[in-house]
This record gives C-alpha cells, sequence and structure tokens, in this order.
C-alpha cells in the first residue's frame, strides 16, 4: 500500500507571503504547481488586523473573522476573485495593508463547483475535494435535536468547524480528540476557554457521536450559545470539514512536557502550518507557519485574535512532523492537553516508498 496519495502537498495547500500595497492586484502562488484555492485565510503579520476567511462556495467579498462572532461580511474591497494560480484582492486594509507584510493560507476544494447533498435530515450544499480530505459545506438550520448534515467526505471527519452566517453566534470547532465517542464538547475560534462540556450553561453545538461517514450531527439550536452556532433557526450555516490524509495532513492531541526539549509530534510529513489550542486550559489559538523561517519557527500568530505576529513560539518543523522548544501555556505546558492541525509541506516517504528531502 503507497504510504502517500499526495506527494506534491502544493497541488492542495499552499502559503503566500507578501506585502501590501494598497492597491488593487493579484497574488500568484509560486509553489511546485499552481493552485487555485477555494477556501482563503488573510491574515496581517506586522500590524493589528483581523483574521480574514473567504471560500468560493460562499462567493467572493463575503468575509468571516475567527476572532469574532460576527455574522458574513460583505466587503467589495476584500477578496475580489479566486484566479487560477492564486487570488485577486482590492484596497481593503484587512487583505493589502500598505507596506505591511501578510499571510495567506489556501486550500483547494472543487474549484467552486457544488452539489447537492441529501445524506443527512437537512439537505447540504457541499463543495469537496475527497483526495485532500477537504469539503466545504451551507445548510440552513432547522432548530432540530440530532438534525444531520451531509459532508461530502467518503470517510468521517477529523475536524468540523462551523460558522452561522446570518446571526451574531461563536465559531464552533469540534475535532475528533474530543468530540467523538459518546462525547459532545466544543471548542470556538473567537475564545481562549478550554473545551465545554454538553452540560455546561454553554449548552452543544453537536449531538453525540457527532462524526459519521457521510453526515455530521448537530443539536438542537436552542440550548446556550454553542447550539445556536450549528443549528439556529432557519439560519444560514458554513462549516469546513477535514479527514487526515497520509502524507498530507493530520488532526490529532498531545501532552506538554514543559520543557525547551519539547513534545515531538508525528505527522508523516513535514509540516507547513501547524494550529494548536489546550483543550484542558485557557489559552489562544496559535498558528505556526513554515513559509515564514527556516526549520525552527518563532513566529506565530492567533486565530482567537488580531494581534501583530509574535515571535515567541518556538516550534521544529522536521521531515515527520513538529517539536515544541518552549514552554508556553499555549503550546508545551507539562501535563496539559493540546490539538493540533498540520498540513504537509511535503510528505516523510512518497507514494512509491522513497524518503523524500525536505529543507
Amino acid at each position: 500500500m503507497a504510504y502517500t496519495t499526495v506527494d506534491d502537498p502544493s497541488v492542495y495547500f499552499q502559503t503566500a507571503l507578501y506585502t501590501g500595497n494598497g492597491t488593487q492586484r493579484n497574488i500568484t502562488n509560486d509553489g511546485n504547481s499552481d493552485l487555485q484555492p477555494d477556501w482563503v485565510w488573510i491574515k496581517c503579520r506586522s500590524a493589528a488586523e483581523a483574521n480574514m476567511l473567504y471560500d468560493s462556495s460562499r462567493g467572493v467579498t463575503k468575509d468571516l473573522r475567527t476572532e469574532t462572532s460576527a455574522a458574513d461580511n460583505t466587503n467589495a474591497q476584500g477578496l475580489q476573485a479566486f484566479n487560477s494560480d492564486g487570488f485577486q484582492i482590492g484596497t481593503m486594509q484587512n487583505v493589502n495593508y500598505n507596506t505591511k507584510t501578510m499571510v495567506a493560507w489556501q486550500w483547494k476544494a472543487n474549484g467552486g463547483t457544488t452539489a447537492s447533498n441529501t445524506d443527512g435530515s437537512i439537505t447540504s450544499t457541499v463543495q469537496v475535494n475527497d483526495d485532500a480530505g477537504f469539503s466545504i459545506v451551507l445548510y440552513t438550520g432547522n432548530e432540530t435535536d440530532n438534525a444531520t448534515i451531509g459532508h461530502g467526505l467518503s470517510a468521517a471527519p477529523d475536524v468540523v468547524i462551523v460558522k452561522n452566517r446570518e446571526t451574531a453566534r461563536t465559531w464552533l470547532v469540534g475535532h475528533s480528540a474530543y468530540v467523538n465517542g459518546g462525547n459532545s464538547e466544543n471548542m470556538r475560534f473567537n475564545s481562549t476557554m478550554a473545551v465545554a462540556s454538553a452540560d455546561s450553561a454553554a449548552g452543544s453545538g453537536w449531538s453525540r457521536n457527532a462524526f459519521g461517514s457521510s453526515v455530521f450531527t448537530v443539536g438542537n439550536g436552542t440550548d446556550g450559545d454553542y447550539a445556536s452556532s450549528t443549528n439556529n433557526g432557519s439560519d444560514d450555516h458554513v462549516a469546513y470539514c477535514f479527514r487526515s490524509i497520509q502524507g498530507y495532513s493530520k488532526f490529532g492531541s498531545y501532552k506538554g512536557n514543559g520543557n525547551a526539549n519539547g513534545t515531538f509530534v508525528y505527522t508523516g510529513f513535514k509540516p507547513a502550518r501547524v494550529m494548536v489550542k489546550t483543550t484542558s486550559e485557557t489559552s489562544n489559538w496559535d498558528i505556526s507557519t513554515g513559509a515564514i523561517s527556516a526549520n525552527q519557527i518563532g513566529e506565530r500568530l492567533r486565530a482567537n485574535l488580531t494581534d501583530a505576529e509574535e515571535s515567541s513560539g518556538y516550534i521544529d518543523f522536521l521531515s515527520n512532523g513538529f517539536k515544541m522548544r518552549n514552554t508556553n501555556t499555549s503550546q508545551n505546558k507539562s501535563g496539559t492537553s493540546y490539538i493540533y492541525m498540520a498540513f504537509a509541506e511535503s510528505p516523510f516517504v512518497s507514494s512509491k516508498g522513497v524518503p523524500t528531502t525536505a529543507r
């Protein structure tokens, strides 16, 4: 059996670094392959600006922001086009701040082509790239407990991220490390809080055993902020669904050791992007990016903050995983549990069984 089906991760994920100039322009990918993105996450690195998320299912100029519960926002000067080798941006400061350094993380789905999915009790509109284990799902809530939504993937997702598009509701992040197995705990991008149980005052956004082979299952939409994030009234929602693909993506958990010779996490590839978050206590959602530095990366951004890049989160990106080189609470506190979401720069072993050479 082949080690990986993805010899070139740049087909499905790329990072673009650029300096803003405040005028309409195209951002062109320079990876090993052209990438027409379908989900683009843009963040200013050198100034405090919002995390700006765009996808080709909702359409251009429509942004969501991970550090806030705000609904869909439309700005004609934001992301204006998904190009065959990148994307076009306007003059909006959040995406094109003059003289400031910027980063854009980009994922490929299905070129904006969607299909109706009737696997669940709620009909969804899905854009799927099963080779990359990624789908973008649009659906309308029905405020019914145990409602199911088809995700379009060929196996159960490891991560489902949901945002209410019409009403100001929290981001709901479900991760297989704490959601499945009879649990329905929740986390959210726009908060530092630890995992919240279904019995908390916040309520549950998921129903138990939420992530199935063809659907994910949500709560009734009425029991607190979390529940109304995934199934509120007749509001429109978007979900980003991921499953691990060997040699390309990995979604798992680890324990911190509180030592600068920190915990090593095996992924089976050299990472291009890693996001981590404690599940057992409050902390930020830390994002480390390989394109910004060489193997040891100090720079980090946060999904829950508008803050500029900080240089105190040292982490090694290795040929087969990542290793913490700090004692920060948000990445490597002793005995603390963490989840991670990682995407590859290059697989550790190619589809032909040959070790690859990572920088």
